[in-house]
């Protein structure tokens, strides 16, 4: 069968998923993480891709962000490899490919569904018990989008922007976000979207609802 085709459209944000091969470890030391984040933060910033939140898990990746252009995640992708996957051969004395294949992408066309791939990201560690809460797990986005924590990778997006007036009020809206898990639907949608490289909204919940 083959692939849907990856839809990407300039400034409207997009869901990414990068598992390892087989999924095995992506990241097996503290380093692999930082050198990892290093490297993203210098092609996003190269390749026009604003990121508003990330989770880097032992075996996989999410990331949220916005492309300038249809062809910017692509190409972040594809430098972001390049770079990771000779680091990680070379440290740990191993071979051949990291990750699964292509990674898999889903366009966020919804206002709604944008805050809650912000939460579904950002709890990935509580979900696979790696943390009792989201700000326990030190390889996310949630301590800058929730507490303020320095953070150059990040760009907020506007939505985000729109939760208060200032950082402060932001910050706490944001952390209320967090006060409740989400509900066993909106994980089955974000989790279809993203493994069926399809959008990631209204029009795909209804679609679900009718099928």
């Amino acid at each position: 069968m083959p692939r849907p085709p990856r839809v990407v459209l300039p400034s409207v944000p997009l869901h990414i998923i990068q598992r390892g091969n087989n999924r095995i470890p992506c990241f097996a030391c503290r380093n692999d993480y930082l050198v990892y984040l290093d490297i993203l933060r210098e092609c996003a910033f190269d390749c026009g891709c604003a990121v508003h939140a990330y989770v880097l898990m032992t075996n996989h990746v999410h990331l949220l962000l916005s492309p300038d252009d249809a062809d910017s995640v692509s190409t972040m992708m594809q430098r972001l490899g390049r770079r990771y996957v000779p680091y990680f051969n070379r440290r740990h004395a191993r071979t051949g490919t990291l990750w699964e294949g292509r990674f898999r992408s889903s366009l966020v066309q919804d206002e709604r569904y944008l805050m809650i791939c912000h939460r579904y990201i950002e709890l990935n560690p509580v979900r696979a018990r790696m943390a009792h809460v989201p700000s326990d797990y030190p390889w996310s986005s949630h301590l800058a989008n929730a507490f303020g924590q320095q953070n150059s990778l990040l760009t907020p997006h506007s939505l985000y922007t729109c939760l208060g007036g200032d950082s402060m009020t932001r910050q706490s809206a944001y952390q209320a976000l967090f006060n409740d898990a989400l509900s066993d639907e909106d994980l089955d949608q974000v989790r279809q979207a993203g493994n069926g490289n399809r959008p990631l909204g209204a029009e795909l919940t209804d679609r679900s609802r009718r099928n």
